[in-house]
C-alpha cells in the first residue's frame, strides 16, 4: 500500500494507518492544507471539485467537501464528473480553484487529490510545495461557525462540457453525422460511461455500443487504455461491424482508438493525428513530452510548424505550449491539449477532433492511420537501490554518447539520428525509466537494453 504526496496533489491507496495509505485523516490534512492557500485571507473563496466513478469517491468526497466549509469556502460540487470538465468549470465559475477526485489510470484501490489553480490548470510547483509544507506543519485555521462555508451541488457541466465541443470552431458535427459512424466505447465503470456517449450522440452518433458501462468503480479491467487490457473493446468493434472503438481512462483526460478490424490505432498516434487535422486548419507551434513518439515532430514540420519537447507531466506541457504559442499538445498516452479550448488534457474534445478528422477522411480508421509514420516505442524500466544517486550515472552516460545530441530538461534523452532514447527517474518509484524510440521495433529494443546495460554498468 502506499501514499504519494508530490508538487501537483496526493494519491494513495485507501485503508490502512495514517500516513502510509490515503486514509481519512490524509485527505483532511491536504484539502486543509490546500483550501488554506487557496483562501489565503480572501473574503471569500470558491473552489470546485468533482469526482470519477471509484469506489471511494464519495467518502473522498464528503470528507474534502466538509474540510472546504469548514475553513470558510464555499465549495462547488459537479459530483460524477471529469478532470477536464472540472478544469472547465474552475473557469467558467471564476473560481479560486479546483479538486478532482481520481486516481487516473491506477487501479480501484487508490484514489486521489488534484489539485488546480484559478486558471483551472496544474497548481505550480511552487504551489504543490507550499501545500506539502503546511499538510506537514499543521498550522491551519478553521472557520468559526458564523463563517463556515456552504455547498452548491451543480449538475449542470456535463452538458455544458458537450455544449463546448460541439460548438468548437473545428468540430463537425454535421460532417461527424453524414458518415452514420458506429462506435463501440470502452467506460471502464467509471464517468467516461456518461460523458463519452453523450457527447457522441451530440455530434450526430446514432449507434453507440457502450461496455462496462456500470458507474461503480469496479473495473472490468486495468484502466490504463494500454493495448494489452482492450481486448474486449477490440473484439467487440470486429463483433459489432463498428467503424471504430474508443477507450478512455477513469477520469477521462487519455483517448485511444481501436480500427474497425480490432488493431490498436496506437495510443501515441492520438495525439498526432488529431494535431494533424488541428495543423491543417491553422498553422502553427505543437508540443509533446519528450517521452512521446517522434511522429508529432515529422507531422508538424510536413505543415511548416516547429516542434518543441517539454518535460513529462501535463504541467510541463502546458508551460512549453504557453512559451511557443502552441496551436495543438499533449502527451503519448492519449492526452490532448488545445489550448482555445483550454489548458488540459481532455479525450472529449479529443473524441470532437478525431472524428472530424475522421469524417473528412475517404475511408476507414485503419486507412487512416495509415497516414503516418511507423515508430516503435520500447519501454522499460529499471529498480533503483535505497538511496542510490543517478546523478552521477547520468553524468557518465551523457559522457559515453557527448558526440550525439543530448537534453538534460528531464533526466536524459539521447538522440541517434531518427532513433531517440530517454532516461528519467519515477516521481513514484524508485526506478528509472528507459523509453527509447526507432521505425524497427528491434533497434528499439536494442537501444534500450544497450542503456540498461550503460546503467548497470555505472551504478
Amino acid at each position: 500500500m502506499s501514499l504519494i504526496k508530490s508538487i501537483s496533489g496526493i494519491r494513495g491507496t485507501i485503508g490502512g494507518q495514517p500516513g502510509d495509505n490515503l486514509t481519512p485523516i490524509d485527505i483532511v490534512k491536504f484539502s486543509a492544507a490546500f483550501g488554506s492557500i487557496i483562501a489565503n485571507g480572501k473574503s471569500e473563496t470558491r473552489i470546485v471539485i468533482g469526482r470519477d466513478g471509484r469506489i471511494s469517491g464519495n467518502m473522498v468526497n464528503q470528507l474534502v467537501v466538509n474540510t472546504l466549509t469548514g475553513l470558510g469556502i464555499h465549495v462547488i460540487d459537479l459530483g460524477l464528473s471529469t478532470t477536464p470538465t472540472v478544469e472547465l468549470a474552475v473557469k467558467m465559475e471564476n473560481a479560486d480553484g479546483g479538486i478532482i477526485l481520481t486516481a487516473s489510470h491506477n487501479p480501484k484501490e487508490w484514489n486521489a487529490l488534484k489539485l488546480l489553480n484559478r486558471e483551472g490548470e496544474f497548481i505550480s510547483a511552487e504551489t504543490g510545495a507550499e501545500v506539502l509544507q503546511l499538510a506537514d506543519s499543521g498550522d491551519i485555521t478553521f472557520a468559526s461557525v458564523d463563517k463556515l462555508g456552504t455547498v452548491t451541488e451543480d449538475e449542470s457541466y456535463l452538458q455544458k462540457h458537450i455544449d463546448a465541443v460541439v460548438n468548437y470552431p473545428l468540430v463537425d458535427r454535421e460532417a461527424i453525422a453524414a458518415r452514420g459512424f458506429r462506435v463501440v466505447v470502452d467506460a471502464v465503470n467509471s464517468t467516461g460511461a456518461i460523458y463519452v456517449p453523450a457527447l457522441l450522440k451530440a455530434l450526430g452518433v446514432e449507434e453507440v455500443i457502450v461496455l462496462n458501462e456500470t458507474v461503480n468503480g469496479r473495473f472490468a479491467h486495468n484502466p490504463e487504455p494500454l493495448p494489452e487490457h482492450l481486448t474486449q473493446l477490440s473484439n467487440e468493434v470486429v463483433k459489432q461491424k463498428a467503424h471504430l472503438g474508443i477507450a478512455v481512462d477513469p477520469d477521462v483526460d487519455r483517448l485511444a482508438f481501436v480500427c474497425e478490424d480490432g488493431s490498436m490505432f496506437g495510443e501515441e498516434y492520438t495525439l498526432v493525428a488529431v494535431a494533424d487535422y488541428v495543423l491543417s486548419q491553422r498553422k502553427g507551434n505543437t508540443v509533446s513530452n519528450m517521452s512521446s513518439t517522434r511522429a508529432l515532430k515529422d507531422v508538424t514540420l510536413k505543415h511548416g510548424g516547429e516542434y518543441f519537447p517539454s518535460a513529462v507531466g501535463e504541467v510541463n506541457v502546458v508551460t512549453k505550449m504557453k512559451q511557443h504559442n502552441a496551436v495543438i499538445g499533449g502527451e503519448g498516452n492519449g492526452g490532448i491539449i488545445v489550448p482555445d479550448f483550454h489548458y488540459g488534457r481532455d479525450a472529449l474534445i479529443g473524441i470532437g477532433l478525431f472524428l472530424t478528422h475522421l469524417a473528412g477522411h475517404k475511408n476507414g480508421i485503419k486507412s487512416l492511420r495509415s497516414r503516418y509514420p511507423d515508430y516503435f516505442i520500447s519501454k522499460n524500466k529499471i529498480e533503483l537501490a535505497k538511496g542510490v544517486d543517478v546523478t552521477p550515472i547520468f553524468e557518465k552516460i551523457r559522457t559515453k554518447y557527448k558526440s550525439h545530441p543530448v537534453n538534460t530538461e528531464d533526466g536524459l534523452k539521447i538522440e541517434f539520428d531518427n532513433d531517440w532514447v530517454h532516461l528519467r527517474t519515477s516521481n513514484t518509484e524508485p526506478i528509472i525509466r528507459i523509453y527509447s524510440e526507432s521505425s524497427f521495433e528491434t533497434t528499439a529494443n536494442n537501444i534500450a537494453l544497450r542503456l540498461m546495460q550503460d546503467i548497470k554498468e555505472f551504478s
